[in-house]
């Protein structure tokens, strides 16, 4: 950790020192195209990605897909150019959705008869019910339509008067699951297995001419698999002569790094380049953890002319809100040279929402301006701030205060900087944009605050006056990070690798918050994103560790600590580690309904091993030593030859004699012999290393099936990832005989499919963190690369534009579930190794 220090230090005045650092070009220049790019992000909840090539092809969402709209333009000469997001379209209802009108419509849940779509279709016979149609855990639900694998049908007659087909219409549809919808019998819409809120489509030609004088019918079909279930859509126009932001930027490059992601665009005769940065540096948990990120620019002239420029930045209050129809209030202030705008919930019920796909609706968000000659700061209508910007690249006249009570009326939280006369020579500024969620997590009952605060002492202005008055020292840290990041992994495993460590590193920090218990403890707390809402779980520890483990072992130890807690305080009594401690953002204690034993005993031991071994001692896990006994002799006893049990790769079911599993007992046990030796204990070290020695060579019978090991000892001609064995070549411990990583590895290269290994010979799908795992396995570099490039592939090719999913189908290289996960983490295991070994 010191040595880390050391060397960004070093960097730092390095680059202060030269004078020469640009904040507009990027440390590493990176060609890996990123599914959805980090744009804004800070935890599992403030968190905006841009899941497009450019960044102005559509509008910035959550990573569950939730609208969080940033929206960027520039003016040049008087001509606006949009360069980020999307404005929002001014329309006008023909047939509104349920947030303006409880709409009525014909509909069954019996399969009807031919025809049912068709414009003519008689449907007396159908009941009638109010819209929207779903379960009643959904909003705005008033006709009840439950039930794993049912139907609904539904038709909805309206009127259209005075058409004219040379005006733009759009149909907006909701639904969960699969879906189709027809315009006077004419299908404009089918899915497959996949749930959208608030789908703009807008109509083609050809499907305008489906519209009619008079009556008008929308019917659609949608078929609910299991869980919840929902229906609502309507027709709107596009309002005559509305003002927007239509022209676009043309965007020449992008480049993702571990702290910013570097944008560049042409806007007529100028040059713009941006800069998103979440300065979540690593070995400073202060910044790690304030939730403010900075959006800097720079415009300068492509010819040898004066241009007139105005750049316009935007949010609105949804970046406060979970569901489109809660109401908020926003204001403007100004403290100490900073404007504001702030927006937030009127309920305000902190930390009471929980669950998977899930954003914060508590705690204020804030746009930032720093006081300046040009520089202005607003509130106020949606379109006519837009506008203004767009006839006098000025902001419309501001209001002190916003409520709002349906989504329509969503005011725009804007930023204006006037640039003047923009030459050749460049003029550049910055802003920022945070959120303080108040209190982030509930931990054993009791509300906690995010470190950054330490406990009330810190409010989030004094955290936005630090960023502005170090704004030039912290973007020379980041991007010192951001060297590092990438040197290390280029280093141990080539550019390729370098750019997926690169690209993956906001990804890993953004899963979790950090703060302190009551007694002062640290606590890095991931959320298990799209997997089931989970907080702090074992398993995703334990692949994200190597990120921790080389560069701040103490985060490693804050995910640890609460679960060595929960056992030391009798809370949870079994004789191995909880599976989590609730579901995110409460901490209560395990929620998941069936334990993992041997995987998260496994897990815990080794870690702690590995926090050992790089520290030199033992100290962190001493007072845990009774606990790790325990998990340790579990892991004894029924880790030879694990029963029918839960484990972390029981995607297709699992197995009984997970051979995989095996290997984690036996590297927990060694790991317990090891960390025994740093505490002086050499009776205890050497008993276990001979029993682990023992398991190994046991085990090594038991799976053998000739050039290859099984997936379950029990099971012939298959085969697994064996990715704990990893730690037997980290530590040198030669506990396997007969060469069964060399063999293992010569055998994966022979089942690789397109995109990647297959996590086992069950499926053609895989994990890409363990991957990465079983790649530091290889003996060189060029076998270490043939395991990367298919990955590097599949980040860079999959249709599946969602923060980075570590489990994906091999063949097609779409995503099978799962995105914006920790588990990444496990990306730097190869560095770890190049540093250790």
């Amino acid at each position: 950790m010191k040595k880390l220090l050391i060397m960004m230090a070093l960097s730092v005045s390095m680059l202060i020192n030269a004078q020469t650092t640009n904040f507009f070009e990027p440390v590493k220049e990176i060609a890996l195209r990123v599914p959805s790019v980090p744009i804004v992000v800070s935890d599992p909840y403030f968190s905006i990605w841009s899941p497009y090539d450019k960044l102005m092809e559509g509008s910035t969402e959550h990573w569950t897909s939730a609208k969080k709209p940033l929206l960027g333009a520039l003016r040049v000469d008087g001509k606006v150019y949009r360069f980020l997001g999307k404005d929002k379209i001014n329309l006008v209802p023909i047939a509104p959705m349920t947030n303006v009108e409880r709409w009525e419509a014909a509909y069954t849940n019996s399969t009807p008869a031919n025809g049912w779509q068709e414009f003519q279709f008689d449907d007396t016979s159908w009941k009638k019910g109010k819209a929207a149609f779903g379960s009643r855990d959904m909003q705005r639900v008033h006709t009840e339509w439950k039930g794993n694998d049912t139907d609904i049908y539904i038709r909805r007659g309206f009127d259209i008067n005075n058409l004219d087909l040379e005006e733009d219409f759009y149909l907006i549809y909701s639904h969960d699951d699969v879906f189709e919808l027809y315009l006077n019998g004419e299908k404009l819409v089918s899915t497959d297995l996949v749930w959208r809120d608030n789908v703009y489509l807008k109509l083609t030609d050809a499907a305008k001419k489906k519209l009619r004088d008079g009556k008008n019918v929308i019917a659609a079909h949608c078929h609910n698999t299991t869980g919840g279930s929902y229906v609502d859509f309507g027709l709107f126009r596009e309002k005559k002569d509305a003002v927007k932001f239509s022209d676009e930027a043309i965007q020449k490059s992008v480049d993702v790094l571990a702290t910013s992601t570097y944008y560049t665009f042409t806007c007529g005769p100028v040059e713009l380049d941006l800069v998103f940065t979440a300065p979540q540096l690593i070995d400073d948990l202060d910044l790690l953890s304030t939730p403010i990120n900075y959006i800097s620019y720079r415009v300068r002239a492509l010819d040898q002319k004066g241009h007139d420029v105005q750049l316009y930045m935007e949010t609105t209050p949804e970046l406060s809100i979970n569901e489109n129809n809660q109401p908020t209030i926003a204001r403007t202030l100004s403290k100490n040279g900073i404007s504001y705008v702030e927006a937030g919930t009127i309920d305000q019920p902190i930390c009471d929402r929980k669950g998977d796909l899930i954003c914060a609706d508590w705690g204020y968000a804030y746009l930032a301006s720093v006081n300046g000659a040009g520089k202005s700061i607003g509130l106020g209508d949606y379109y006519r701030m837009k506008e203004s910007f767009v006839k006098n690249g000025s902001l419309n006249s501001t209001v002190t205060k916003w409520t709002t009570r349906k989504e329509e009326d969503n005011p725009a939280m804007a930023y204006v900087h006037n640039l003047g006369t923009v030459s050749k020579d460049s003029k550049e500024g910055f802003m920022m944009i945070g959120y303080d969620d108040i209190y982030s997590i509930e931990y054993m009952y009791e509300k906690r605050m995010g470190y950054w605060k330490h406990d009330g002492k810190i409010t989030i202005f004094d955290a936005f006056e630090n960023l502005r008055d170090n704004y030039q020292p912290i973007m020379e840290r980041c991007r010192a990070l951001d060297a590092m990041i990438y040197d290390d992994a280029e280093k141990a495993g080539g550019k390729k690798y370098a750019e997926i460590c690169s690209v993956a590193y906001r990804q890993v920090m953004s899963a979790h918050k950090l703060f302190t218990d009551k007694e002062g403890n640290l606590m890095w707390f991931s959320k298990e994103n799209n997997s089931n809402g989970c907080v702090n779980t074992v398993d995703l520890t334990y692949p994200s560790a190597p990120l921790f483990l080389i560069y701040n072992p103490d985060l490693q130890k804050a995910m640890m600590t609460s679960i060595f807690e929960y056992s030391a305080s009798g809370r949870w009594n079994k004789p191995f580690p909880a599976h989590d401690l609730g579901t995110y953002p409460i901490a209560n204690g395990q929620v998941y309904g069936g334990d993992m034993p041997i995987e998260e005993g496994g897990n815990m031991v080794i870690l702690a091993a590995a926090i050992s071994k790089i520290e030199g001692n033992a100290d962190y896990v001493k007072k845990y030593w009774d606990i790790l006994t325990t998990w340790t002799n579990y892991l004894v006893e029924y880790g030879q030859d694990p029963e029918n049990q839960l484990c972390t790769d029981d995607f297709a079911g699992h197995w009984a004699h997970n051979a995989n599993l095996s290997i984690k007992a036996i590297m927990g046990v060694a790991g317990y012999s090891e960390i025994a030796r740093l505490l002086g204990l050499d009776d205890v070290a050497d008993k276990y290393a001979v029993i682990a020695k023992n398991m190994a060579v046991k085990w090594e019978e038991m799976a053998n099936d000739g050039d290859h090991y099984r997936l379950a000892f029990d099971r012939e001609n298959t085969w697994s990832q064996k990715y704990n064995m990893v730690w037997d070549k980290m530590w040198k411990l030669n506990l396997f005989p007969n060469n069964v990583i060399e063999k293992e590895i010569k055998y994966y290269l022979t089942k690789q499919n397109l995109y990647g290994l297959p996590l086992d010979s069950r499926k053609e799908y895989t994990k890409s963190d363990w991957i990465m795992w079983t790649a530091a396995m290889a003996p060189d570099q060029n076998t270490f690369e043939k395991f990367i490039d298919p990955l590097y592939k599949y980040i860079n090719e999959t249709k599946t534009r969602v923060p980075i999913s570590d489990w994906h189908h091999t063949d097609s290289g779409e995503y099978v579930g799962f995105k914006a996960r920790s588990v990444i983490g496990g990306y730097w295991m190869q560095v770890m190794k190049d540093k250790i070994l």
